[in-house]
This record gives C-alpha cells, sequence and structure tokens, in this order.
C-alpha cells in the first residue's frame, strides 16, 4: 500500500505531559550555544529587552488556517477579542459588516451557521473553470494579451495534471477495500481494549483471543507504522486515512466529474468576483482545527501559566481568519481575509499555506497591497515539496502579477533543523525565500483543551518567524513593516556547515537557499531594532 500520510507535515501524536524526546520539547525557542540546538535565542532576546527597560504593548497577530480551539488552556488568555462586539447577542455592533466577530471571521461559513468542511483541488477547480473556453481550441499565444497569456498557462498546466492522471481503476479498488478493513478492524479493537479512542502502545498490549482478533490486531499496527510514534490514536489515523482516500477518489475523477461547489453553495458568495467581502460567520471553532490551533500557539501561546508550551511573543492577541479547509483555498477568501485582518488590526499576519495555481492572483495582490498602505507585515510558509520556488510556481506569493516588483511587506520562510541545516522537505528559492526558521518536531498546541503535538513543516517555521516580528513590533512600535522585514532579515544566525539542497545530495551553503542565507534569531533582531530607533 502507498504512504498517505505527508511526513513533511505530521510528525508524531502527543498526550498532555508525553513527549518522545523530552529534551525537543521547546527546541526552536533555544539558544544554539547554550543548548547545542539551533533555535532562536528567545530567552536571551527576552534578557537584553529588559536589560534596556523596554516595555511591550499589545499587537494582534491574524492567524489566516483552519480555525482555533478557543478553549485551550495556552490559547484561552491570548485572544483577540473585537473591543467593540458585543458576543452572541446576533447584531454587527461595531457596523464593520461581520456579526458577532468577537475573535475573529470564518470565510467559509454561511450567516445560518453551516460550515464548508472540504475544498476541491485548484488543479481541478482551474482545469473546469476554463475547459470550455479552450479544451480543442487552437491558439495562437501570441495574439494574447499578457492576463490572457497567463490564463492559458495556467489552463495548460492545470490540464496536464489532472486529465489522466490519478489512481487507476483497480487501484483505486483496492485502496478502498484497505479503508473499509481499517474501519472494520477500528470497530472491532475499541470494544475489546475498552476504549473510545487507542495508541499503538495500548494496541501491543492487548492480548488477542482468537485468530481473528490477531488478524485485526496485526493489521491495525501494520496502519500505525505509518506515523512515528507510539501515541498517536486511532481517531486520528483514521481520520487522515479517510481524508487521503476521499482526495485520491476526487484526484482520479478530476478530468471526468466538475468538483463539487460547496464553498458557493454555503457561503453564498461567488469566488470570482472581489467586490463582496461581507460573507461567512463568527464560528471560528468549526473545521479541523488542528493547523491553526498549533499555528496560534507557536506565535503566543500563554508564557506564564506553567502550562503546556511557551509562544513567543509575551503580548500578542490572536485574531483567527477561518480561510482553510481541507484542500486548497481560495484566492478569494486569501485576500479577503487579508483585508478583514488588516482593518481590524492586526499588524502582522501568518499564512501557512500554498498551492501551485492561483487562477486569481490579482484578488491577492490586490490585498496585498491594501495590507502595505495600512503597514502590515505578511509572513507565509515557503512549502513543503523540496522544490525551488523562484523556478516555480507557488502561490501565494510576493511577486505581482505580470510585473517583477516584489511586495517589500512580506517574509517567505523555508524550514531548518535542529542542527542549523535545511529541512529535507522544505521549499527554498534564493530570491523569493528571505529566511530559514525552526521547522522540525516543534511542539505544540492542538485542539482538545490541553493537547499538544509536535509537527515538522515550514507551516511551523513560519509562525517563528511570526513571533519573531509579533515581538518586534510590540517592543519597537515605531518600526515600520518593511524595517521589521529587514532587521529579520539582516540579523540571521548564519550556519557555519553547509546544508543539503532539499531533495538532492547537493552540498550549498544557506545563502544558495534564500536571501539572507541564514536562520531567524530573535536576540540578533532586537538587538538590531534597537539599534534602528532607540527610544
Amino acid at each position: 500500500m502507498k504512504t498517505f500520510f505527508l511526513s513533511g507535515i505530521l510528525l508524531l501524536f502527543l498526550l498532555p505531559g508525553e513527549c518522545q524526546n523530552a529534551k525537543l520539547q521547546g527546541w526552536h525557542i533555544k539558544d544554539q550555544q547554550a543548548s547545542g540546538y539551533y533555535g532562536i535565542s528567545l530567552d536571551k532576546a527576552y534578557q537584553f529587552l529588559a536589560g534596556k527597560n523596554l516595555k511591550s504593548t499589545p499587537v494582534i497577530v491574524a492567524i489566516l488556517d483552519d480555525g482555533i480551539d478557543t478553549s485551550h488552556e495556552d490559547l484561552q488568555k491570548v485572544l483577540w477579542t473585537n473591543p467593540r462586539e458585543i458576543p452572541a447577542n446576533g447584531v454587527d455592533d461595531d457596523a464593520n459588516g461581520y456579526i458577532d466577530d468577537v475573535h475573529g471571521w470564518n470565510f467559509l461559513g454561511s450567516r445560518d451557521g453551516r460550515n464548508v468542511l472540504a475544498n476541491s483541488s485548484e488543479w481541478i477547480r482551474v482545469y473546469w473553470r476554463y475547459k470550455a473556453k479552450y479544451e480543442g481550441v487552437n491558439i495562437d499565444t501570441s495574439q494574447l494579451e499578457k492576463a490572457q497569456k497567463y490564463e492559458y498557462a495556467m489552463w495548460q498546466k492545470a490540464r496536464s495534471g489532472v486529465v489522466g492522471k490519478g489512481m487507476k481503476e483497480d487501484e483505486l479498488g483496492n485502496l478502498k477495500t484497505y479503508l473499509a478493513n481499517a474501519l472494520f478492524c477500528d470497530s472491532v479493537l475499541k470494544p475489546k481494549l475498552g476504549k473510545m479512542e487507542f495508541t499503538a502502545k495500548q494496541l501491543m498490549s492487548y492480548n488477542p483471543s482468537n485468530k481473528l482478533e490477531k488478524q485485526v490486531k496485526e493489521f491495525f499496527v501494520e496502519l500505525f507504522k505509518q506515523f512515528t510514534t507510539p501515541d498517536v490514536t486511532d481517531s486520528f489515523v483514521m481520520d487522515e486515512f479517510e481524508k487521503y482516500v476521499t482526495g485520491e477518489i476526487r484526484r482520479a475523477n478530476g478530468d471526468k466529474v466538475p468538483p463539487e461547489d460547496d464553498r458557493r453553495k454555503i457561503t453564498g458568495d461567488d469566488e470570482k468576483t472581489e467586490a463582496n467581502r461581507l460573507y461567512g460567520n463568527s464560528n471560528i471553532t468549526n473545521g479541523e482545527l488542528m493547523h491553526g490551533s498549533h499555528v496560534a500557539g507557536i506565535v503566543g501561546a500563554d508564557r506564564n501559566n506553567g502550562k503546556g508550551m511557551q509562544g513567543i511573543a509575551d503580548n500578542v492577541q490572536i485574531m483567527m481568519v477561518r480561510t482553510s479547509a481541507d484542500g486548497d483555498e481560495f484566492d478569494k477568501d486569501i485576500a479577503t481575509g487579508i483585508r478583514y485582518a488588516v482593518d481590524n488590526g492586526a499588524k502582522v499576519i501568518n499564512m501557512s499555506f500554498g498551492k501551485s495555481l492561483s487562477p486569481d492572483k490579482k484578488m491577492v495582490d490586490d490585498a496585498v497591497k491594501y495590507a502595505l498602505s495600512k503597514d502590515v507585515l505578511l509572513v507565509q510558509a515557503a512549502g513543503n515539496s523540496k522544490r525551488n520556488i523562484d523556478a516555480l510556481d507557488n502561490y501565494p506569493n510576493p511577486k505581482y502579477l505580470q510585473t517583477d516588483s516584489v511586495a517589500p511587506n512580506w517574509i517567505t520562510v523555508g524550514a531548518s533543523d535542529t542542527i542549523g541545516k535545511a529541512a529535507d522537505f522544505s521549499n527554498y528559492g534564493p530570491h523569493i525565500a528571505n529566511v530559514f526558521a525552526p521547522g522540525i518536531a516543534i511542539y505544540s498546541s492542538v485542539p482538545g483543551g490541553d493537547k499538544y503535538m509536535s509537527w515538522d513543516g515550514t507551516s511551523m517555521a513560519s509562525p517563528v518567524v511570526t513571533g519573531v516580528a509579533a515581538l518586534l513590533r510590540s517592543y519597537f512600535p515605531q518600526l515600520h513593516a518593511a524595517e521589521i522585514k529587514k532587521i529579520i532579515e539582516e540579523s540571521v544566525s548564519i550556519p557555519t556547515v553547509e546544508t543539503f539542497k532539499p531533495g538532492t545530495t547537493e552540498k550549498v551553503n544557506m545563502n544558495k537557499l534564500c536571501t539572507s542565507g541564514g536562520i531567524v534569531n530573535s536576540y540578533n533582531a532586537a538587538k538590531l531594532a534597537f539599534g534602528y530607533h532607540k527610544p
């Protein structure tokens, strides 16, 4: 059977107080000289700031993601609260067009409470969006304007990735059978173990009483091996497996069946029209919540409650803007989410997502320009495909459509490991990626009130940089977004060892992978920021 979990994104599942390697908990904030781990030297940064008698001011950080567990012990006290909105009264008290947006907004919902749980692939959406226009038509590209060339090239790319792709019918049948067997085994094991959910460790201690039970146990043990830790639960495994199978079914039928338009049905919004921005609902706790909660914890988990883990920024307010569901984000939701965050006071926006096609990139570009006009910094994960994003399309990105100009208020982040090398899964780009940041085994909050998980990914590296940016904007509020970006780039730690170019055996210095040539360091950044504008 093919591996169906993205090892560059998910690593292990942890219950309260458990960790496969306790030494790695919080390694990303440690100092390399003191600990041996190539972290961001956060304690030294706070010691420096305290030594200069600097005081922080609150900074709002928007997380564009899949939702957040607002009840989590490490997130409750750091949530942004709209001061002009009365909770749950069904009234738009602040007259901003969003009813009861107390802690943020969900752009994947309806006013009657329904919510989008899954988006289709952008590849399939683009293929069907332009199929009638271009399929079987002889196009002379020399006669096309720039915008039309972009559209046609994008459709050709989508077609090449959709038509004839995906699993064959027999492979898909085998995968469905495997899923059915997994569901059966899971239903047998739960009552035998006397648990609503169980871990691989608990399963190994179970003694089957007959041949069937032995086969069921062996089957699920093999399924658990898709993960690297015995602490992952069967519920999590089954959820990921079912999503994988659903995705493969959609991919196999991508050129035969148009994608289901759940987003338009539920939100009532036309994703191709920029004008309408007043859609969605206030339910930011809808959706998977895993990714958004983990990202939020890295940025600003409560540093003073003695629980779980510590976030990076100590005076931050987390605004959740739900723009993601299982599948690819819509450009419209990204653009509208950025505008919502800006209009409601966010000074830093984290975007831990990406895709290979962008049919409405101009919408996103306009939103980025709007953020720049309001002095808001955008931080984005570079992606986990081991590729050079200078040469290959990766969206959203800071390059404005049809020009060579780049947004000065945008930071693109690759992932580094514990010894100062690029993570093997990380995207890179000597002209587009700006910095690297810790993105291996990053321990942070996940849904469940008091649960935590360690994940790999540039999705984790991005909020590390977002946290540092929020820290700087908190202690040096006079600095502009472009200045914060410059400081973060100029204050990186330069690794003394060569790294492998991700996905290859070629050894390079990190300056071949990003513009700064190094790994973000909060202590160096704080010192440089102090030198820029002394209070």
